[in-house]
């Protein structure tokens, strides 16, 4: 008899932490109907990047000195430099310059510590290609002007 009291005891125990469990929820859930969404219709609607965001590297040719610097300092030896020494200015003569961004982890090394700033981070975040051979961009791609995404109408209904 004395058991059989103990487990309606614990049933009526377990049975009102199992309410307040459901109304603890429910509160929560609650909470939640007053918010904005958080979600964006993504084509349509674009996200705005933080200010040290670190998207597609842009490259300025003209100011490029071939140092190399970029490629001693990326964890992975990404930049293709080609150069040739001009004898006659004792002077190096950039060819290429390429960055295969399906290798690249977007550290910004090569950014921080390039000593002529002709290479810099944008805030375009869309590279997506059919053909992973299209993500090694040379310096013609590279020196590309970014896609501003801040002048972008769609991004004004997500600040209103």
């Amino acid at each position: 008899m004395f058991s059989m009291v103990t487990r309606f005891i614990n049933y009526g125990q377990q049975t009102i932490r199992a309410a307040r469990y459901i109304g603890q929820s429910f509160i929560i859930t609650l909470s939640h109907t007053n918010r904005l969404p958080v979600t964006i219709q993504y084509p349509y609607e674009k996200s705005i990047t933080s200010e040290r965001f670190r998207g597609r590297i842009h490259f300025e040719f003209d100011k490029c000195i071939a140092c190399e610097v970029c490629v001693r300092v990326c964890p992975i030896d990404l930049p293709v430099v080609d150069w040739r020494l001009e004898k006659e200015i004792k002077k190096k003569q950039l060819f290429n310059y390429s960055i295969d961004f399906g290798v690249c982890i977007f550290c910004g090394n090569c950014v921080e510590y390039c000593p002529t700033n002709c290479l810099s981070m944008t805030e375009e975040y869309e590279l997506s290609t059919y053909d992973r051979h299209e993500l090694n961009y040379n310096q013609i791609a590279l020196g590309r002007l970014p896609i501003s995404v801040i002048g972008d109408y769609t991004t004004e209904r997500v600040l209103i």
